[in-house]
C-alpha cells in the first residue's frame, strides 16, 4: 500500500469495511483511543475521576440490581420468562395470556402470577430458568485463559471475573493465554450461540506486532487469502497503523478459526510478539483498565440483539 493510498483512505476504527479483503489505513488516533487506554490517553484531570465515580456507581447499582433478584423467594411469571431471555416483559404477559406458560405441568394464565424458585415453568414444550441475562466486557491480560476450568490449574478469565455476577458466566468465544483485549463473559445461552456461530460473521479488530516490518508484498498476499488447513482465510480489512512503525498491524476479520492471524502471518515468516484485541461484535476497550471488566449497558445489549 502506498502512502497516497494511505492518504485518500484513512478510516477510523468503528466505520464498516467497504469491501471483503481490502486494506484500509487504521487511524491510532481515533480507534484505538477509543478501544484502549494504552493509545492516545490523555493526562488524568479532575473530570476523570468524576467519570470514574459515576461508572462506578452505575456498575453497583446494576449489580445491586441482579443480586436482588436473585435472592427473592418468589418472582412474577412474565418478569421469569422475561429473565430466561424469551422475551420482554409485556410480550410474556400476551403469552401468559394465550395459555402458552404451564407452571408445575397446569397451564397459568393469570396475571401477577407469582413463581417459587423450586416450580417448573414450560414454555412451548421446553423448561425455563429464571436467570436474568447478565453481560460482562473484560478487558483480558496476557497469561490467562479463556475457559471456564483449567484441569492444569492454570489461570482463566473466570478468575478476574468472579465478582461480577451471581450467575454463573461463560465466556463467548476464546482468546489464546498470550492473547489480550476484549472478550464477553455472559449466562445468555442464546446470545453466545449467536455471537459464535459462523454464519454470525461477528466481527473482530486485532492489533497486532510482529517481530519485523511486513512487506506491502506479503499485505498484498494477505488481502488475496492465505491457504490454511481449514481453507482459505479471508481478513475484511488490514492496514499499517498511522503513526505507528510497520512492524505493527491493525487488522479486521470474522473468521474464527483457533490462532487463525497467528497462523496467517507464521505462514509468511513472521512470529506474532504481540496481539491485542480491541474490537469484538461493536463492543471495546474503552474506559476498561487491562485486567478489569464492566457490565454492558441496556443500549448496548440491544445492540448485540439487533445485530
Amino acid at each position: 500500500m502506498t502512502n497516497s493510498t494511505e492518504g485518500r483512505e484513512r478510516k477510523t476504527f468503528g466505520k464498516p469495511a467497504a469491501k471483503r479483503g481490502g486494506a484500509k489505513s487504521f487511524d491510532a488516533r481515533d480507534k484505538y483511543e477509543r478501544g484502549s487506554l494504552k493509545y492516545g490517553r490523555r493526562p488524568s484531570s479532575g473530570d476523570d475521576k468524576n467519570e470514574d465515580k459515576a461508572r462506578s456507581f452505575v456498575q453497583k447499582r446494576r449489580l445491586n440490581k441482579i443480586e436482588k433478584d436473585v435472592h427473592k423467594d418468589t418472582i412474577r411469571l412474565n418478569k421469569y420468562i422475561a429473565n430466561s431471555g424469551i422475551c420482554s416483559r409485556r410480550e410474556a404477559d400476551e403469552l401468559i395470556t394465550q395459555g402458552l406458560v404451564e407452571v408445575n405441568g397446569v397451564v397459568v394464565n393469570e396475571m401477577g402470577y407469582q413463581v417459587q424458585k423450586t416450580d417448573k415453568v414450560v414454555f412451548d414444550g421446553q423448561g425455563i430458568t429464571p436467570e436474568k441475562p447478565v453481560y460482562v466486557l473484560l478487558n483480558k491480560p496476557k497469561g490467562y485463559i479463556s475457559t471456564t476450568k483449567d484441569d492444569k490449574a492454570r489461570k482463566t478469565v473466570m478468575d478476574l471475573v468472579a465478582n461480577a455476577s451471581p450467575y454463573r458466566l461463560f465466556p463467548v468465544g476464546r482468546l489464546d493465554r498470550s492473547t489480550t483485549g476484549v472478550i464477553l463473559l455472559t449466562n445468555d445461552g442464546h446470545m453466545t450461540k449467536k455471537l459464535t456461530h459462523p454464519s454470525f460473521d461477528a466481527k473482530k479488530i486485532y492489533h497486532v506486532t510482529l517481530d519485523k516490518k511486513l512487506t506491502n508484498e506479503d499485505m498484498r498476499l494477505i488481502v488475496e487469502g492465505i491457504r490454511l488447513d481449514e481453507g482459505i482465510a479471508v481478513v475484511d480489512q488490514i492496514s499499517f497503523i498511522e503513526g505507528k512503525p510497520k512492524n505493527e498491524i491493525g487488522i479486521e476479520i470474522h473468521i474464527g478459526w483457533n490462532r487463525v492471524i497467528r497462523r496467517i502471518f507464521q505462514r509468511l515468516g513472521y512470529e506474532v510478539e504481540a496481539l491485542d484485541r480491541v474490537m469484538f461484535a461493536g463492543m471495546t476497550k474503552k474506559n476498561i483498565k487491562r485486567g478489569h471488566w464492566r457490565i454492558l449497558t441496556e443500549l448496548e445489549v440491544n445492540n448485540l440483539k439487533m445485530l
